[in-house]
């Protein structure tokens, strides 16, 4: 088991982007990408041709490979381990499958308390693949960070419930409203394999990780604290006690940001809809992460980077910064342009 005390010594102490989550003072401000690793990329299409989005998160060649894409096409601050939120359900038995231009597809929704009942928790044994690519990785990256991830524990129920992906997650609100034993028993587990499958990671060399609430955006702020907060809280504080830094990311979350943050990460994560100004405020003394538009890499160049600048000085007001995207890179994302961003990113905000 690494010693994590090992980050402030080690060959990642002076990583900008672990700096940024502590809100220490960095060189530079640190970028990254979500989903920097994946469509995008001609060198990712070309190694995944003719193997299944599941098959390659399980093999650890095809992993520490596509993980490390983008950090020598980019060179980008810090990299994200390549799997999916649906990934430890797989791993543990959950029939359920990622079906292309669909996402994932599970076999047998869940609706009982015995349904519930019959999920596993996970243990390091369903996942040493998992263990072996992160190995790997951290051998290969030396001094850049590899952030860990997974699901939250709404957003993972949401696929578990509706069966696959929802506009308006409709049956997962209703399980929630209307099976009270049934919703905590159901996140209580997700709560559990998420922190499980975060320690995995940690515990192999991860120095970071991201918990990514994609759908949390579809509550209410009054529901969010009362049926999801609890347990989201949940999985960063068991995975807290590694004592790497924590970032919460969702899509449309503004209105929840302050609550995200309670749940105790040290950097919560800002989608494009909020101007990054408003959420520092927000978050309340926490670094942030975020937050260009994803869509305007397809801008011309001088666009981008003038957005791009608005951020970093919006960015300044928090105690640590991380440049990202409001959201995952678009898979018609001309790569050049996230070169030309990470460049101007580091130049912009170094030392003169």
């Amino acid at each position: 088991m690494p010693d994590t005390t090992d980050l402030l010594s080690g060959p990642l102490s002076s990583s900008a982007f672990l700096r940024a989550a502590r809100g220490e003072p960095v060189p530079h401000t640190p970028v990254w990408f979500m989903r920097q690793a994946g469509r995008s990329l001609p060198e990712y299409r070309s190694v995944r041709e003719g193997v299944s989005m599941l098959d390659s998160c399980m093999r650890p060649d095809l992993v520490t490979e596509i993980t490390l894409q983008p950090v020598r096409r980019y060179g980008v601050d810090a990299a994200i381990f390549y799997s999916d939120i649906v990934l430890p359900l797989k791993a543990i038995g959950v029939d359920l499958d990622i079906v292309p231009g669909v996402g994932p597809v599970v076999a047998s929704p869940v609706r009982t308390l015995e349904d519930v009942a019959r999920i596993p928790d996970l243990t390091p044994e369903h996942v040493p693949f998992i263990t072996e690519a992160v190995q790997l990785l951290v051998a290969e990256l030396g001094a850049t960070p590899l952030i860990g991830f997974a699901g939250a524990p709404f957003t993972v129920a949401s696929y578990l419930v509706e069966g696959g992906p929802s506009k308006d997650h409709a049956t997962t609100k209703a399980l929630m409203f209307g099976a009270p034993d049934v919703w905590r028993a159901l996140l209580g587990k997700i709560a559990s394999i998420s922190a499980a499958y975060l320690d995995v990671q940690v515990a192999a060399g991860a120095s970071a990780v991201q918990l990514f609430d994609s759908w949390a955006g579809a509550l209410t702020r009054a529901d969010y604290q009362d049926h999801v907060l609890p347990f989201s809280r949940q999985v960063l504080s068991a995975i807290g006690e590694r004592g790497v830094p924590r970032i919460h990311f969702g899509v449309g979350t503004g209105e929840i940001l302050d609550l995200m943050g309670e749940a105790g990460a040290e950097v919560v994560g800002v989608d494009w809809r909020v101007p990054l100004a408003e959420g520092v405020r927000r978050v309340g003394g926490r670094s942030v992460q975020g937050n260009l538009d994803p869509s305007l890499v397809f801008a011309p160049t001088e666009v981008m980077l003038e957005r791009a600048d608005q951020v970093l000085e919006a960015g300044r007001a928090a105690p640590g910064h991380i440049f990202n995207l409001g959201h995952g890179v678009i898979p018609s994302t001309d790569p050049d342009q996230l070169k030309r961003l990470t460049d101007h990113v580091h130049e912009r905000t170094a030392p003169a």
